[in-house]
C-alpha cells in the first residue's frame, strides 16, 4: 500500500506553461492554423507531459499483464483458460499480434504473470508476480482480496519504473487472460452505474449461453459483492481481475514519472478508468490508441473524456493496437521539430 500511496502522491497535472509554449509554435509553422489536427493536439499533450518544447518519445515498451479468471468457470467464454498460458509464453518469443505491430517501432514488449493460473518456467523470459492463480469466481464471491488488488496495482507500478529507470521514455498497456472482457465489463458497470447489459459484449468468443448469459453472470456478481461505488480498489477487489489492476498500476507510474502512456483498447480503458478513479490528474498522461469494438470500450472513453486516434476495427487486446499508435506519437514529435515556422521559412528563402 506505501508504494501506491507514494506513487498518487508523486502525481501532478501537465506542465500547462509548456503546453501554451507549444501552441504558439504549431501556431507559427508553415500551415494553416489546425490543418494537422489531432496531430497538434497529441504535440501539445506529449510537451505538456514531458516538460519539453521538442519531447523526445523515442524508447518504447509496452507491458503485457497476464492473468486467469476463476469466471470462466461460469462459462461466460468459449476460449479454454490454457490460452492464457500458451500466449503469455508467446509473448517472448515474438509470436503474438502486439509483438508483430510493435517490431514496425522497434517497441519492447515486457511480459509479466501477474496471476496466471499455472507456474511458468523461469527461463520464459516472463517476469514473474504472481499473486495468485488466477482470481477467484466472482459469481460466488469477491474476485480477490482487498490486499490483492493493491498488490496487483503495486506489480505494475514495480514493472512500469523497472522499465522507466532502464530508460524507456513512453509505456504501452497490454494484457493477456481469457474471461477478461467480463470483469472489465463488471467493472464498468458498477463505474458507471447502468446495467451490464449496456457494457457487454462480445469479447474473444462468448459461452454457449451467449450474451445475455455473460451480462447474468456479470449482474449477479455485482447483486453479491456489492462493490463500493466510491472505492476503485473495492471494485478492483471484487469483480476485478489482476492483470486490470497491474495496467492500472503502470498507467499511474507513468503519470508520476511525467512519461505518455498509450492505453489499448477496452481492457486497458477499465484499467485506466481505474487509475483515474484513484488519481484524476492521470488523465493528463494518457494517450488513447483505437477505438476498440467492444461496446463498453466507447462508454468507459467517454467517462475519462477522452477519444482514440484509430479506428480500426480491432479487439485483439494484446497492446496491439497501443503499438499501432506509436508512429503517431513520433509524427507529432517530428512535426514539433523538423517543420519551420513561417519565419524561420523566410528567413531561409532570404539566405
Amino acid at each position: 500500500m506505501q508504494l501506491l500511496q507514494q506513487t498518487i502522491q508523486n502525481i501532478q497535472s501537465a506542465d500547462h506553461k509548456m503546453m501554451e509554449q507549444a501552441i504558439e509554435r504549431i501556431d507559427a509553422l508553415c500551415k494553416p492554423p489546425g490543418s494537422l489536427g489531432r496531430l497538434e493536439t497529441l504535440a501539445v499533450q506529449l510537451s505538456g507531459i514531458t516538460g519539453e518544447l521538442f519531447p523526445a518519445i523515442d524508447k518504447k515498451a509496452i507491458i503485457v499483464c497476464a492473468a486467469d479468471h476463476g469466471v470462466c468457470d461460469e462459462g461466460v467464454t468459449s476460449n479454454p483458460q490454457n490460452v492464457t498460458v500458451f500466449q503469455t509464453l508467446n509473448f517472448p518469443r515474438g509470436g503474438t499480434g502486439v509483438c508483430a505491430v510493435a517490431k514496425i517501432t522497434n517497441a519492447k514488449i515486457v511480459t509479466v504473470d501477474v496471476g496466471v493460473k499455472e507456474d511458468l518456467p523461469h527461463d520464459a523470459g516472463v517476469i514473474i508476480k504472481k499473486i495468485k492463480y488466477g482470481t477467484d469466481n466472482m459469481a460466488k464471491g469477491p474476485a480477490m482480496s482487498r490486499e490483492e488488488a493493491i498488490q496487483s496495482i503495486e506489480v505494475g507500478i514495480e514493472v512500469a519504473k523497472e522499465e522507466i529507470n532502464k530508460g524507456i521514455n513512453v509505456l504501452g498497456t497490454g494484457e493477456m487472460g481469457i474471461g477478461n472482457t467480463t470483469p472489465s465489463a463488471a467493472i464498468l458497470s458498477v463505474l458507471r452505474e447502468c446495467h451490464p447489459n449496456e457494457v457487454t459484449g462480445f469479447g474473444a468468443g462468448v459461452g454457449p449461453g451467449g450474451i445475455a448469459h455473460k451480462v447474468e453472470v456479470i449482474h449477479n456478481a455485482i447483486a453479491l459483492n456489492k462493490p463500493n461505488r466510491h472505492d476503485a480498489i473495492d471494485i478492483l477487489a471484487k469483480v476485478g481481475g489482476l492483470e486490470i489492476g497491474a495496467m492500472a498500476g503502470v498507467i499511474l507510474a507513468a503519470a508520476a514519472h511525467r512519461k505518455p502512456v498509450v492505453i489499448d483498447g477496452f481492457i486497458s480503458t477499465i484499467a485506466a478508468l481505474i487509475a483515474y478513479e484513484l488519481e484524476p490528474n492521470v488523465k493528463d498522461y494518457i494517450v488513447p490508441s483505437h477505438a476498440s469494438e467492444e461496446p463498453g470500450a466507447k462508454i468507459a472513453a467517454e467517462m475519462l473524456g477522452i477519444e482514440p486516434m484509430l479506428q480500426m476495427n480491432m479487439r485483439l487486446g494484446e497492446g496491439s493496437g497501443a503499438a499501432l499508435a506509436f508512429p503517431i506519437l513520433d509524427a507529432a514529435c517530428s512535426m514539433m521539430k523538423n517543420m519551420a515556422t513561417l519565419e524561420e521559412s523566410m528567413l531561409l528563402l532570404k539566405n
